[in-house]
């Protein structure tokens, strides 16, 4: 049971990178192999089978047949004519394999006679020195796993979430590889899942940043006149994009740990446990974050409409201001002779003096009670 004790350490040594990944394994390929093949290896007691040369599908699901063991083939966004000849070797259901090459699938688990298909959807943190109103924030992908018996197939769709580094953490651990298939599914889904904690992080910062300037206060103390809206909209649909890949997969991740399935190991099975409760802190955590948007979006809102009412007193204010020296010009540029103080010696500066004075009394009046 050791090695049961160490698995996650072998399947998650730290947290995955938010950089793109998304290189192929440097693998000289057989002519007889379809080019979608990154790497096709024959594994018996936990150890990858040195043939000297690449394998086809073909010759591995041969070796396997004959002398035990399982074959673990990797493909990256197949034809249909590609995987047409691997889906007739290993006996997958048409409909799954309808599935896997079309793609933009959403994350579920299928059982199909001898075999489990089972669909994630991988997340990469887009890296941005700005959030705007155009920034891409999350990138999506996926990985489709067809265990069987004495076989494992991956399908990768998307420029990212390769699982080379994967491959070579499990090889250097016989005794995990030993336990066969279900044990590489689970490696994958941890992989995934931890993805996705690490993507939450970097999404929560972002979050973090809009949500200071909304709620900064503007220069001098003032009301806040928020970011831009678009802005705040366009990290909410980013949010919700990262909800369609987490969401559906936490029923499939409870199935692979509650439900006992011939294909996958008893003592595996308990540790997809672990992965659904760490998919479903993911979950709390997106749906938190749409949550939170929705908040922002509307404190946003709220606080450029308050804006907007504080600059309308404000002309209001100064309007009323104006309006004194303006009613007093008007009045003596009527041109009446009979008017007071008309032809007085100091009515001028009187009259100057009585309009600045009025002024200065409305302006303390309306800065006293908040109107400038």
């Amino acid at each position: 049971m050791s090695m049961i004790r160490d698995l996650r350490a072998v399947v998650r040594p730290s947290r995955p990178s938010l950089r793109k990944d998304g290189g192929a394994y440097d693998t000289t390929r057989d002519p007889g192999t379809p080019s979608a093949v990154v790497d096709c290896a024959v594994y018996r007691d936990g150890a990858r089978v040195d043939t000297g040369k690449p394998l086809t599908p073909h010759e591995a699901m041969r070796q396997v047949r004959r002398d035990g063991g399982f074959v673990w083939i990797g493909l990256h966004e197949p034809t249909e004519a590609e995987f047409a000849g691997i889906a007739g070797e290993f006996g997958l259901h048409p409909l799954a394999v309808e599935d896997a090459v079309q793609a933009h699938q959403r994350p579920k688990l299928e059982r199909y006679d001898d075999s489990l298909f089972t669909v994630f959807k991988t997340i990469h943190y887009v890296e941005h020195d700005q959030l705007t109103a155009n920034s891409e924030v999350v990138e999506t992908g996926e990985v489709m796993c067809f265990t069987g018996r004495d076989f494992f197939i991956t399908v990768r769709h998307g420029g990212q979430g390769s699982l080379r580094a994967l491959r070579h953490r499990l090889q250097d651990d016989p005794e995990l590889l030993a336990r066969g298939p279900s044990a590489v599914l689970h490696a994958i889904a941890d992989h995934v899942v931890d993805g996705y904690v690490a993507v939450a992080d970097a999404v929560q910062d972002d979050i973090d940043e809009v949500e200071t300037e909304v709620f900064t206060p503007g220069r001098k103390g003032g009301v806040s006149r928020g970011v831009d809206s678009a802005r705040i909209y366009q990290l909410k649909r980013e949010v919700l994009e990262f909800k369609r890949a987490v969401s559906p997969l936490l029923r499939p991740m409870q199935l692979l740990s509650e439900r006992p399935m011939r294909l996958i190991d008893p003592d595996i099975q308990k540790y997809f446990r672990d992965v659904a409760d760490h998919l479903a802190r993911v979950q709390e955590q997106v749906i938190g974050f749409d949550e939170l948007l929705n908040s922002i979006l509307q404190a946003n809102l709220a606080q450029a409409s308050v804006a907007q009412n504080e600059d309308m007193r404000k002309i209001t204010a100064w309007a009323a201001i104006i309006a004194v020296p303006t009613m007093v010009t008007g009045v003596y540029g009527m041109n009446f002779e009979h008017m007071p103080e008309l032809h007085a010696r100091y009515g001028y500066p009187v009259v100057l003096a009585f309009t600045v004075t009025v002024c200065l009394a409305i302006h303390r009046t309306l800065k006293r009670n908040g109107w400038l």
